[in-house]
């Protein structure tokens, strides 16, 4: 390397730490995330005997860095040093500002104490942030160890980096070799936590059948393609074609789905003819609606069925784009367009994305699954306080919000998952004992990212070192065995962006004069 290169790499290190990733994360979460979660969170409502209603107003949350209750009462503050050797918690208090108002009632915020957060080293909340070298080996903290891990029980627990598909985003597969023409379109919706696979199939039917069907969450089985456009407002046959391709041959294929579908349908064809433009999309929406309300309420009476139905579609399919009813058109059209690309695909016009390739990929670091995290275990303090209240309620008591907050709900859930790396949605391993074997391998734990996929299955293409992760993957850190190429390390340089606010660049691309 010239001199010029190793100025560049100072200069780099200069600027950010190797585990930058993780406290940057960190803490956006705790000046961005934690409010926002508790500001989308709807608030509790509740009812007397005598039909006197209730709701519990929040405001902002303060974070206190970290201090200790000793024995005697008296607080006092705690360093990572002293709650290593005592085996504490290094956490964070968090309070927030509640009102529980009546009808009518505008009463003034009160702040309660809501539970603990554990607190990563070297991030905003931590005692150790912007201090000396001298004043940290004072604390008896080593200058040169960089952070970005949290002390739970006494123990060093890392939060690794989790790699998986990138969401929102259509990704294309080819099933089988390109004889069969058989391919998926899928898009793993992600809205406040909730994740939605959608999945676009197109198969030869054995029989009489649909090419193109479509499974998304709470609904059982697959529908066909037609009847959920149908449903979400692309009522005709010719709006559903000309929405979804202008190539003769793909329309011959959707022309054939929306035969097989209206058979599904039991469609009264002599009233079609007899109706209007307007009865008649309104009518084919209605048998559509009705056909997945059939689905995923069947037995129940037929009002309760079509509400379930809409109920479903707003909330599970593409949350992403809104879960509103007047989003619904938009969907149509965001699944017509995912139907052309995918019929490209078969046609051999449009190749199928490759999973492994890094632009499909994203990188999940502390902030990211801390979040997670954070607002399952606020959900689960919001409905015990609900419990409690409504407890107080049918008592006759009077009504306190300090009473009504267990702390320890949301201080337990959250430091139980970090404790043992049991994660929301079902993932283990997610935090792990930081390794301490030597300064180098401290370092690559932290740097480490693993992958969501199963270690018993060959995966081969999965584990493969892929050309796009250059620069961004280290070719060699990788353990042997079941692990192998499943467990990574960012290579030395690498840099995780942070995303970017939907607003903003919605609103720089609208002043371009770009059409909606």
């Amino acid at each position: 390397m010239t001199e010029n290169n190793w100025d560049l790499v100072d200069s780099f290190f200069d600027e950010y730490d190797l585990v930058d990733h993780h406290i940057k994360s960190y803490n956006d979460f705790v000046n961005n995330r934690i409010q926002n979660i508790i500001d989308i969170t709807e608030p509790i409502s509740l009812e007397d005997e005598n039909g006197k209603k209730y709701t519990l107003k929040t405001g902002k949350v303060h974070i206190k860095k970290p201090f200790t209750k000793e024995a005697d009462g008296s607080e006092s503050t705690i360093y990572p040093t002293e709650a290593r050797l005592r085996n504490l918690n290094y956490s964070a208090h968090m309070y927030l500002e509640m009102a529980l108002n009546a009808e009518d009632e505008d009463n003034e915020l009160e702040e309660v104490y809501i539970g603990e957060l554990p607190v990563m080293l070297k991030s905003d909340i931590c005692h150790l942030n912007g201090l000396t070298d001298e004043e940290l080996v004072d604390n008896g903290e080593d200058p040169q160890d960089l952070g970005g891990y949290f002390i739970v029980n006494g123990s060093e627990r890392a939060v690794v980096t989790m790699e998986e598909i990138a969401p929102n985003k259509i990704i294309l597969e080819r099933i089988g070799e390109p004889e069969e023409r058989r391919a998926k379109a899928i898009v793993t919706s992600i809205k406040s936590g909730f994740r939605a696979r959608i999945s676009l199939e197109y198969k030869k039917p054995r029989k009489k059948g649909v090419f193109l069907r479509i499974s998304f969450p709470y609904v059982p089985g697959e529908v066909p393609l037609v009847i959920l456009l149908r449903a979400l407002g692309l009522a005709t046959d010719e709006e559903i074609i000309t929405a979804i391709t202008d190539d003769f041959n793909y329309q011959m294929i959707i022309a054939d789905d929306i035969q097989v579908s209206n058979e599904a349908l039991k469609l009264d064809q002599e009233k079609l003819v007899e109706m209007s433009q307007e009865e008649r999309r309104e009518y084919l929406q209605t048998a559509a609606i009705k056909y997945i309300g059939n689905r995923v309420a069947k037995g129940m009476n037929e009002d309760y069925r079509e509400k379930r139905a809409r109920d479903v579609i707003n909330r599970y399919l593409l949350p992403h784009m809104g879960i509103e009813e007047d989003r619904c058109r938009d969907k149509a059209i965001y699944l017509a367009e995912m139907t052309e690309m995918l019929l490209q695909v078969i046609h051999g016009e449009r190749e199928p994305h490759d999973k492994d390739h890094y632009t499909n990929k994203r990188l999940r670091v502390s902030g990211d699954l801390m979040e997670d995290l954070f607002r399952v275990a606020y959900t689960s303090l919001t409905r015990d306080m609900s419990y409690q209240l409504e407890r107080t309620l049918s008592r006759h008591k009077e009504l306190s919000i300090s009473h009504a907050v267990r702390s320890d709900v949301l201080t337990e859930n959250i430091k139980h998952a970090i404790a043992t790396g049991n994660w929301v949605g079902g993932r283990a391993g997610v935090s792990q004992l930081l390794d301490r074997t030597s300064y180098m391998g401290t370092l690559s734990h932290l740097r480490r990212v693993v992958s969501p996929l199963t270690r018993s299955q060959p995966h081969f293409e999965a584990r493969d070192l892929h050309p796009t992760q250059f620069g961004k993957i280290c070719p060699n850190e990788t353990p042997e065995g079941p692990n192998c190429g499943l467990v990574k390390n960012l290579a030395l340089m690498c840099n995780i962006s942070e995303g970017s606010d939907e607003k903003e660049i919605k609103d720089v691309i609208e002043k371009m004069n770009v059409l909606d």
